[in-house]
């Protein structure tokens, strides 16, 4: 008995860390734990105790990580969720799908499709926490377990972690009426036009705009961009004002074209298109909840 009040005290106290180190926060952690800020942080003092080193710092806005914290996350966290999973499927004689996803990708797309696809999950108990960033970066959530579903860009196929195609959204150039009067409808003479507009990008290599000369114009862009915004939704909106011209994916500039505020510029016979991918750790299927998420995530892209 004595031992396994001392297990299920480390064990609490190591869900305990995963909890603030996914959340970020010593109040959300607490309020999904349903525990009392002074308990958490007792759980936590103990562990930092027992292993000797310190897990988060305080700043301003919640706690940071430091690398023992990361360190431990990476070690921990599948099992974790593992053990959550078994201990879900055995108090209710099946697969029980209460509790906690996370999820990571790009903010313009999960905010757009991906969030309201799982507006109705909280009817299963079912409670979504995401992480916004892009793939490169929180590829490595995903591999450390602290992230389950990863939206991205790029197909990522390791050891450990499996992609499947999830979307492709359709690329459009657009700008403001001013810039759509001077482009012309034949592809040569339109990139010559184009050549001298200020251009919008998401990033300094533009990588938007370059697959789209590359596949509508057969050339790359040579120019450099005026501006550069880390954010469709901003870009959107600098294009519409007259800043330059960019390229969007449709249903991000959907609105703006049925207002009038921005116009598609070129209509090629076929547009260039992004895939998008769901990535997840090869084991997902393992876990009822996560795989629940992924399916019908599946089945409403259909839709999009």
């Amino acid at each position: 008995m004595i031992f396994m009040t001392f297990f299920m005290d480390q064990l609490n106290q190591l869900r305990s860390f995963l909890a603030i180190y996914r959340a970020g926060s010593l109040t959300r952690a607490a309020e999904f734990l349903h525990l009392t800020q002074p308990a958490l942080t007792r759980q936590i003092k103990q562990l930092e105790a027992r292993l000797n080193r310190q897990l988060f710092v305080r700043v301003a806005r919640g706690v940071l990580p430091t690398p023992a914290a990361h360190e431990l996350a990476r070690k921990i966290a599948s099992h974790l969720d593992a053990l959550e999973t078994l201990s879900d499927t055995l108090k209710v004689g099946h697969r029980s799908l209460a509790g906690t996803v996370f999820l990571g990708g790009p903010p313009e797309f999960l905010g757009e499709r991906i969030l309201p696809a799982l507006v109705d999950l909280h009817e299963e108990s079912i409670q979504i926490r995401v992480q916004l960033g892009t793939p490169d970066v929180l590829v490595q959530e995903v591999q450390s377990g602290t992230l389950d579903l990863l939206v991205s860009t790029a197909r990522i196929s390791t050891p450990d972690l499996q992609s499947s195609p999830l979307y492709q959204e359709e690329l459009v150039l657009v700008g403001a009426a001013k810039w759509a009067e001077q482009i012309p409808d034949e592809a040569s003479q339109a990139i010559e036009i184009l050549s001298g507009m200020p251009l919008l990008g998401y990033a300094e290599d533009l990588p938007l705009i370059r697959k789209y000369w590359r596949q509508v114009f057969g050339v790359l862009p040579v120019a450099a961009a005026s501006v550069v915004i880390p954010d469709l939704r901003a870009l959107a909106l600098s294009a519409a004002s007259g800043g330059g011209v960019t390229v969007l994916p449709r249903y991000l500039a959907q609105e703006h074209l049925s207002a009038g505020t921005l116009l598609e510029l070129f209509t090629p016979s076929r547009s260039p298109a992004n895939q998008l991918y769901l990535v997840s750790k090869r084991d997902a299927h393992l876990h009822p909840r996560v795989l629940h998420v992924r399916q019908k995530l599946e089945e409403r892209s259909i839709h999009w």
